[in-house]
């Protein structure tokens, strides 16, 4: 059996653009929201911040261990939302640079891995402490430390609005190329993870609120600390579930796998091509790369796959196609 073997590489970008200089425009897999956005995570740090030396003070001050660990929690919030914004600026900063093969998409990816991996510890102490305190109950001055909680309740509120547009409207980007973008693995992890960090705030000045006017007016003490528990499991939930996510995109994981499936399908069927080898995998917020080898019976080259594909699934930002023909293969 003889196989005439003809192999086409193409991408989506056009040829020889590291060649000349070190910034390239061909390689930005960036959000069309992402300024918004960088700005949003600043402006939420700094609110954050105003509020945050007021909380744990009074915590100290009052003895309330829900008061104490809402503001704590705030603390690493703000260090959170820098780190945000620090990365968004960072991916803005090194975007088209020729270092990074396929773009700078990915610092939101592990910001969010870092801010989840602080969800998690600050979810640790926060159980521990509230632990000691079950066995070794404190004074609560139960009036001044509810006050302060739900002032943190409503410096929450606000914070989750500066970042909610964002948050809510940041699945469907247009990319470089002018396309828009369908699939979940649109969505940025980077102001996920900001937004789970105020959401995971929220609950504790809500459960600390609770608490401290259960121990005021009806002598509870011992739900505050129990609280603290609470909020510590739920916290360490949302980071569980965030590290998972942004490490699945750090590791080049398969950006979509119902996805890879309608590629392949799609190929093998409508095109009449057999996929030997697919690689799908995300490149940023609403971004990304496919690599696919295909052996096809008929003439035919990467170039029509690629304007196939590009029809069917206008969100691949990146695509390299290898195509090998074999008139006798079945």
């Amino acid at each position: 059996m003889s196989h005439d073997h003809a192999h086409s590489h193409t991408h989506n970008h056009a040829a020889g653009a590291h060649d000349h200089g070190i910034w390239t425009k061909e390689h930005e897999f960036l959000s069309a929201g992402h300024g918004r956005a960088e700005a949003r995570a600043r402006l939420a740090a700094l609110v954050t911040a105003a509020f945050m030396v007021v909380e744990i003070v009074c915590g100290i001050a009052y003895g309330s261990m829900a008061l104490l660990a809402d503001g704590v929690h705030m603390a690493t919030h703000v260090g959170a939302l820098g780190l945000a914004a620090g990365a968004y600026w960072l991916a803005r900063r090194y975007s088209g640079h020729s270092r990074f093969s396929f773009g700078s998409g990915k610092f939101g990816d592990l910001a969010a891995f870092t801010s989840a991996l602080l969800l998690g510890v600050t979810a640790i102490a926060v159980a521990a402490e509230s632990a000691g305190r079950l066995i070794t109950p404190q004074t609560i001055a139960f009036r001044e430390a509810l006050l302060i909680a739900v002032l943190g309740l409503l410096i929450n509120i606000i914070t989750a609005f500066i970042l909610k547009d964002n948050h809510s409207h940041g699945h469907g980007h247009d990319h470089a190329h002018g396309h828009g973008h369908t699939h979940s693995h649109g969505h940025d992890n980077n102001m996920r993870a900001a937004y789970v960090h105020v959401l995971a705030d929220a609950a504790t000045s809500v459960l600390a609120i609770a608490a401290l006017a259960c121990g005021y007016y009806f002598g509870l003490s011992y739900l505050d600390p129990l609280c603290g528990i609470v909020g510590a499991v739920v916290i360490g939930s949302w980071s569980v579930g965030l590290i998972r996510d942004s490490a699945m995109v750090l590791l080049d994981a398969d950006a979509d796998p119902k996805l890879s499936a309608d590629i392949r399908n799609t190929i093998e069927t409508d095109l009449g091509a057999r996929v030997s080898d697919l690689h799908l995998w995300r490149l940023g917020p609403g971004h990304s790369g496919l690599i696919v080898s295909l052996v096809s019976p008929d003439p035919t080259s990467a170039e029509t796959i690629k304007a196939a594909l590009r029809r069917h699934y206008p969100d691949l930002s990146h695509v390299t196609v290898e195509v090998a023909i074999c008139a006798d293969c079945t």
